[in-house]
């Protein structure tokens, strides 16, 4: 397997040709449409898709490395990817058959890229969306919002109800009757295409359907759950990274400090110098915290044991990455204010865009609020209760019933 250094020299080229046009971008409003091409010709959709199939197979420590290296250069562009990330680990995990196999074949051809479209707008957090049988066909209609990436994507991975059972099911992104728009209104992550999509009458192959809980039987919904956040957070590290990088690049050519008569230097300025100091130690903490769940994570997969005793191991590493996100959040934020006191009233000229840190950091922290996570941490601490999936919320309340949580004892503190 190849070394980490190797396998982000192949996508350096294409990321520092994304950052470069980020404040542009963010300026103007354009969609990441090209960047996101850039991305899928040079292999990145691929890098976790088995060598067996084409692909690079490469640890999910790895994946997510360079998830924060693309967060440092543009933070929407992990966002964007998380359908497509999650859909490899879903097929990853999923016996062997023909479509699996063409699935990760195609994928690490490069010839596919999928986007997510799971969430919708309604009074309950129970799925609208539905796939009819008529005069032998399968109809899929429904209405999501918050379909990040979809915009981008060759193929859409989504969910609704076949009859009374919940199900998943991919959607060619260009199939009549599929209809996107980028309507998401957010202050920021505003080119994540997480806007909204429309299904009408949308024609679905039986064979590109599963029921919602298969993937769960194979390996625990915790593991696709703490996935999902996993890349929220690595998009945050990424900021971390950028609020660093931009704070250096403003203070050494600066000639001119606050309350120092005539020329001066700034970056000998020890006031300054601790500013910076301490974004560095924000971004190491950050990024060391982001890491450490992910390794949780991916031990919990390697260790999987295909029996009852999987569910705690998986849920330990989910907790991980609650707690990680817990303290990512602060800490990003933190930082993208902290940025400002490098330089005065010119760190805030809008020709600079220094203002869109704070603004998608705050927007990812309000993805899957952390209010909630933090009371589940606890619970599971105090009580051993495992943390919920989506996918178990639905379950419950398409019952009309509470599912009481199975219980364990936790693993000591300390």
């Amino acid at each position: 397997m190849s070394s980490y250094d190797d396998i982000a020299a192949t996508f350096r080229p294409t990321i520092n040709r994304i950052a470069a046009g980020a404040v542009e971008r963010e300026d103007v409003g354009a969609l990441p449409y090209e960047e996101v091409r850039w991305l899928r010709e040079a292999g990145f959709g691929a890098l976790r898709v088995p060598v067996e199939f084409g692909g690079r197979g490469i640890r999910l420590e790895d994946l997510f490395r360079l998830l924060i290296e693309l967060g440092e250069a543009d933070s929407n562009l992990p966002q964007l990817l998380r359908g497509h990330v999650a859909f490899v680990e879903t097929q990853r995990a999923m016996p062997e058959s023909a479509q699996r196999t063409e699935w990760l074949t195609r994928i690490a051809r490069r010839e596919i890229l999928f986007g997510n479209a799971q969430a919708e707008r309604s009074d309950s957090s129970t799925q609208a969306t539905t796939l009819t049988e008529v005069d032998g066909r399968l109809l899929l209609n429904g209405r999501k919002y918050y379909s990040t990436g979809t915009l981008f994507a060759d193929w859409i991975w989504s969910g609704g109800k076949l009859g009374d059972e919940f199900v998943a099911f991919a959607v060619p992104a260009e199939a009549p009757g599929v209809t996107r728009i980028d309507d998401w209104d957010g202050f920021g992550q505003r080119l994540t295409g997480s806007g909204t999509t429309i299904f009408e009458d949308v024609e679905i192959d039986r064979a590109h359907v599963l029921p919602w809980d298969q993937s769960d039987r194979i390996r625990p919904l915790a593991y696709t759950t703490g996935l999902y956040q996993g890349i929220l957070l690595a998009s945050l590290a990424g900021i971390a990274r950028a609020v660093l990088r931009d704070a250096i690049s403003f203070v050494r050519p600066r000639t001119r400090t606050f309350g120092i008569p005539g020329n001066s230097v700034p970056r000998e300025e020890p006031l300054v110098q601790r500013v910076v100091g301490r974004l560095a130690s924000l971004r190491f903490a950050v990024e060391a915290t982001v890491l450490e769940a992910i390794r949780r994570v991916e031990d919990a997969d390697t260790g999987r044991r295909f029996d009852s005793s999987d569910d705690a191991r998986y849920s330990a590493a989910l907790i991980a990455v609650f707690e990680a996100q817990q303290v990512v959040i602060d800490l990003v934020l933190q930082a993208s204010t902290l940025l400002f006191e490098v330089g005065g009233a010119s760190a805030v000229s809008i020709d600079r865009r220094l203002d869109r840190f704070w603004r998608n950091a705050r927007t990812i922290a309000s993805h899957n609020p952390a209010i909630y996570r933090e009371q589940a941490i606890g619970d599971y601490y105090l009580n051993g209760t495992l943390p919920r999936t989506a996918a178990q919320v639905l379950r419950s309340e398409s019952a009309g019933v509470e599912s009481a949580a199975s219980a364990f004892k936790p693993a000591p503190v300390g």
